[in-house]
C-alpha cells in the first residue's frame, strides 16, 4: 500500500511566538515564560516501560497518550509536502497530546548543502548546557528555571528524490507529566497570534491601549484565555516589535523635520544622541527660537515631563516647559526619547543646557524617579529638584487602593496632610499621626514617600522659586502644553502638525493676554497708591492676584511683637483668629521684609502679610526690589528691571519713604520711653521742641537752594548769577538746534520732577488724612464706651 501523503496548513504549526526555533533560552531582548510541564495530566496514562528501564528520570515511568489520540500518531512511513509540513504536523499533533515541540538537529548534503534529514522534540528533551565557561564571566540578572528533563520523544523526517519528505523515526513516550486541554496554550510552540488576532492587537494598540486591556478585550471577545491561543507576554513582544518596525520609517520622518527646519532658520536646535546614523536607536532633542528667546526671559523654574504618551510607538515625548509672565504654560524645548536611562537623561539635560546658553534653572519639577533625580544631580547640582506632587498623588491611588477602598476619609486626610502644615514641625506630627491612624507606618511605598519628602511636601519647598501663585495649587505647566492636540493615537507623521498647532495657539493665547493688558485697564478696588502702581506694571492676571493680596489686608491686623532696633517683627493675623499668626521681620533702613509664609520666596508675589505690615508702616508704593520683572508687562523687553531703581521718581519716592519711616520709628520710641514717668515726659517735649526749631531753620535754609532735576545747585546767589549770565549770552546771540533741545529737555525735566513731587505730596496727604480718620474713630470708640459706661453706672 503506497504510503499516505498528508498536507497541512502551515499557519498551524512553526515556532514560538518569538518567531524562532530551538532553545527558550535563545530569546534575548523579550519578555519569555516557561512551558508549563509540571501540571498534573489527565489527557495521559501511566505506563510502564516493558524493559522495566524508563526513558527518563522518573524511577522507570512514561507517559503515553490516551485513546482516540492514537489514531493521531505519526508513523513510519508518513509522507508529506514538505518539511514545514512535517513540522506543522508534530506540533499540531503536540498540541493535541500536551506538550512543546522545537526542532533539534538536522543533516546537510554534501553535494550542496542543501537539509536532508530533520529531527523535531519535546522541548523538554535534552539538558540545560552549564557550561562554566559561559556563565562564569557575567552576572545572571534573572536566572530560568530547568524545563529540560532529558525527555525522548521526537519525529525524524528525511527528504525523498522525489522532493516528499518522509517520517524514518518516532518516539512516542515522554517521561514527564502531560499538559492538560486547558493549560496547553501556555505551551511555546502552541502559542500564535492569528491573523485576525493580530489586526485586533493593531487597531486597540493604535488606540492607546496597553497589552493588559488588549488582552482583556482578546478574551472575551474569543471566550477564554484557552481560546485565544497565546499570552499577554506575547501580546506584549508582539507590540513591541510591531513598534520597532513602525520606527524604522516613521522615525526618519522626524529627522527630516528637524533639518528642514534647521535649515530654514540657523537658531532651530537638534540634536541626536550619538550618530545621526544611529537614530533609530538613539535620543533625539530640539528647541525652536521661540523655545529658546522664552527660556531667556522665564527660565527660572522649569518642568520637564515624561508621562506624555503621545504616539502609538508609546515612546516618550518630554518637553521642557516653563510659566510666563501672564501665567501660561510656556516651551523650552522637547524629547523622544527611546529609552529612559540614566545616561539617556544626563545627555538630555547637558544637551538641553547647551541649547538654553548654559544657564542653568532655580528649580526644575519632574515626574517621581529615582533614576532622573540622579542625572539632575550630575548636571544641576545647584538647581532646586521637585517631584511633581500631582503625579504622586495620582501613583498614591494605585498603591494604596484597598486603603481608599477601606478607608474613605483617607484621601481628604492625606491632602490635608501634604498640604496645610505651616512648619516642618506640624508637617511631620501630622504624617506619624496618619498613617499610625490608618495603621500604615511599614507601608513601603508611603515610607519611600516620606523619605523623600523633601522632594514634594510644599513645606520643605517654600523657600524656592516655582512661579506658582500658591503653595497648594497645582502647577498648569505639568502636562498641560500640548493637552489637548497630541494623544495616545498620534503618530508621528502626524505629530509635527499637532505640535505646529499647539504652539499656534498658545503664541494666539499670549498675544491676547498681551493685547489685554496693553489696551485695558483693570478697576481698582482701595485709594492705595500701590494698587496702581501694581495696576501699571504686572499683567493683567498677576495684577488680578496681587490685588487679591491687597485687599486681603483688610481683614488682617499687624501688632508689633519684637523690636530689635532695624528690624521689626509684626504679628499678623485675621481679625478673631489670633491664634493662627504669621510673623513678619521688617527692616524699615532697608525696606525689606520677610514672612514666616514665605509666598515671595515661592511665587514672587507679596503676601497679605507683608501687605499688612506696608499699611500700617506708611509704606505706600511697592520696593522695586519686590517686583519681579518677570510678573511684569515688560516681562520680554531688553530693559533690565533693576535699572528702574535709576528713575528719579522712584529713587526720591523711596528714599522720601526711607525718611518718614526712620523718623516715626525714632519718635515712636522716643514717644515709649518718655511716657513712662514725668520727668522723662519733660526731658521727650523739651527734646522735640528743640528739633523742631532746627528742623524749621533747616528747612529754611533748604529753600535758598536751587533744585534741578532733584539735585540741590550750591548758593542761591551764585546759581542765580550764573543764570542771568547764561541767559545775557542767549539774548545777544542766537541758540543753536542742539542747545534748543538740550534747554528743552532740561526744563522738561524740571516739570516731570514738579509733577512727581506733587504726587508724592498728593500720597502724603493721603496718608496723613487716613492717619486722622483713623484717630477720629478710635477717639469716638472711646467716647461711645464712656457714655455706654456712665449708663451702666447710673
Amino acid at each position: 500500500m503506497d504510503p499516505e501523503i498528508l498536507e497541512f496548513d502551515l499557519g498551524l504549526g512553526g515556532g514560538g511566538s518569538s518567531g524562532r526555533d530551538g532553545d527558550d533560552d535563545a530569546n534575548i531582548g523579550l519578555d519569555v515564560d516557561e512551558d508549563m510541564a509540571d501540571s498534573p495530566a489527565p489527557s495521559s496514562i501511566l505506563a510502564s516501560n516493558s524493559n522495566g528501564g524508563g526513558f527518563g528520570t522518573g524511577g522507570g515511568e512514561i507517559y503515553l497518550p490516551e485513546g482516540d489520540l492514537l489514531d493521531l500518531e505519526p508513523y513510519d512511513g508518513m509522507e508529506f509536502e514538505s518539511e514545514e509540513a512535517a513540522k506543522a504536523f508534530y506540533n499540531s499533533y503536540a498540541r493535541r497530546v500536551g506538550f512543546s515541540t522545537r526542532v533539534s538537529s538536522s543533516r546537510r548534503s554534501r553535494r550542496d548543502g542543501a537539509i536532508i534529514q530533520r529531527q523535531f522534540v519535546c522541548a523538554k528533551e535534552g539538558f540545560r548546557n552549564l557550561n562554566e565557561k559561559r556563565t562564569k564571566d557575567r552576572e545572571i540578572k534573572r536566572p530560568r528555571t530547568i524545563t529540560r528533563v532529558g525527555c525522548k520523544a521526537s519525529l525524524s523526517v528525511k527528504v525523498q528524490d522525489s522532493g516528499k519528505w518522509v517520517v524514518s523515526g518516532f518516539v512516542r513516550e515522554h517521561n514527564h507529566e502531560l499538559v492538560p486541554p486547558d493549560q496547553v496554550h501556555c505551551l511555546r510552540s502552541h502559542r500564535q497570534i492569528s491573523g485576525p488576532a493580530k489586526t485586533l492587537i493593531d487597531t486597540l494598540q493604535a488606540a492607546g491601549m496597553g497589552p493588559r486591556r488588549i488582552m482583556s478585550a482578546l478574551i472575551k471577545e474569543y471566550g477564554g484565555i484557552s481560546k485565544v491561543g497565546f499570552t499577554e507576554v506575547d501580546c506584549r513582544n508582539y507590540m513591541r516589535n510591531n513598534r520597532q518596525r513602525s520606527l524604522e520609517g516613521d522615525i526618519q520622518l522626524l529627522l527630516d523635520y528637524l533639518r528642514q527646519m534647521q535649515a530654514g532658520n540657523s537658531n532651530f536646535f537638534f540634536a541626536v544622541q550619538g550618530d545621526e546614523d544611529q537614530a533609530l536607536t538613539s535620543n533625539v532633542f530640539w528647541a525652536d527660537p521661540k523655545s529658546r528667546m522664552n527660556y531667556t526671559y522665564f527660565g527660572d523654574t522649569v518642568t520637564f515631563d515624561t508621562t506624555y504618551r503621545s504616539n502609538r510607538y508609546r515612546l516618550p515625548f518630554a518637553p521642557f516647559t516653563g510659566v510666563n509672565h501672564h501665567g501660561q504654560p510656556v516651551l523650552f524645548g522637547c524629547a523622544f526619547l527611546i529609552n529612559e536611562s540614566e545616561a539617556s537623561f544626563v545627555w538630555l539635560f547637558k544637551t538641553w543646557l547647551m541649547a538654553m546658553s548654559g544657564r542653568p534653572p532655580v528649580s526644575i519639577t519632574t515626574d517621581h524617579d529615582a533614576v532622573i533625580r540622579s542625572a539632575i544631580m550630575q548636571v544641576f547640582p545647584e538647581t532646586r529638584h521637585r517631584f511633581c506632587k500631582w503625579h504622586i498623588f495620582k501613583k498614591c491611588q494605585e498603591k494604596l487602593s484597598q486603603v481608599f477602598l477601606k478607608h474613605p476619609t483617607f484621601e481628604a486626610d492625606f491632602h490635608k496632610c501634604v498640604n496645610l502644615p505651616e512648619s516642618i514641625e506640624e508637617f511631620v506630627s501630622c504624617w506619624l499621626s496618619l498613617v499610625d491612624r490608618y495603621e500604615l507606618r511599614d507601608h513601603e511605598w508611603l515610607q519611600m514617600m516620606y523619605n523623600d519628602r523633601r522632594h514634594w511636601i510644599p513645606v520643605y519647598l517654600r523657600d524656592t522659586f516655582f512661579a506658582e501663585m500658591s503653595i497648594t495649587q497645582r502647577s498648569d505647566s505639568m502636562n498641560s502644553y500640548f493637552d489637548g492636540f497630541v494623544n495616545a493615537s498620534t503618530n508621528l507623521n502626524q505629530f509635527f502638525k499637532l505640535y505646529e498647532k499647539a504652539l499656534e495657539s498658545r503664541n494666539e493665547k499670549e498675544v491676547k493676554a498681551d493685547y489685554d493688558t496693553m489696551n485695558t485697564s483693570p478697576a481698582l478696588k482701595t485709594p492705595s497708591p500701590m494698587e496702581k502702581q501694581a495696576s501699571e506694571l504686572y499683567t493683567r492676571k498677576l495684577f488680578t492676584r496681587f490685588q487679591e493680596e491687597l485687599v486681603g489686608t483688610l481683614t488682617f491686623t499687624a501688632s508689633k511683637s519684637d523690636d530689635d532696633d532695624d528690624v521689626i517683627t509684626y504679628q499678623v493675623a485675621k481679625f478673631g483668629e489670633d491664634h493662627k499668626s504669621y510673623y513678619v521681620k521688617f527692616n524699615v533702613l532697608e525696606m525689606k521684609a520677610t514672612c514666616s509664609c514665605q509666598m515671595f520666596e515661592f511665587s514672587g508675589l507679596l503676601c497679605r502679610h507683608v501687605l499688612a505690615v506696608f499699611r500700617v508702616t506708611n509704606v505706600l508704593t511697592l520696593p522695586s526690589h519686590y517686583i519681579l520683572k518677570r510678573w511684569t508687562k515688560n516681562a520680554r523687553s531688553s530693559v533690565i528691571l533693576e535699572e528702574r531703581s535709576s528713575d528719579v521718581y522712584t529713587n526720591y519716592l523711596e528714599s522720601h519713604t526711607v525718611r518718614y519711616n526712620t523718623l516715626r520709628h525714632e519718635t515712636f520710641k522716643l514717644v515709649d520711653e518718655g511716657s513712662k514717668s514725668l520727668d522723662t515726659c519733660n526731658v521727650a517735649i523739651d527734646a522735640l521742641q528743640q528739633a523742631a526749631k532746627r528742623v524749621a531753620l533747616a528747612t529754611k535754609n533748604e529753600g535758598r537752594a536751587t533744585l534741578v532735576n532733584g539735585r540741590i545747585r550750591g548758593d542761591s546767589a551764585r546759581d542765580a548769577s550764573r543764570a542771568n549770565t547764561t541767559n545775557h549770552k542767549m539774548l545777544c546771540q542766537p541758540l543753536s538746534e542742539d542747545d534748543m533741545d538740550k534747554k528743552i529737555r532740561e526744563l522738561t525735566n524740571e516739570l516731570d520732577y514738579a509733577s512727581r513731587k506733587c504726587e508724592v505730596y498728593r500720597s502724603n496727604l493721603l496718608s496723613v488724612l487716613k492717619d486722622i480718620e483713623d484717630h477720629k474713630l478710635q477717639l469716638s470708640i472711646k467716647v461711645q464706651n464712656i457714655k455706654i459706661s456712665m449708663k451702666d453706672g447710673l
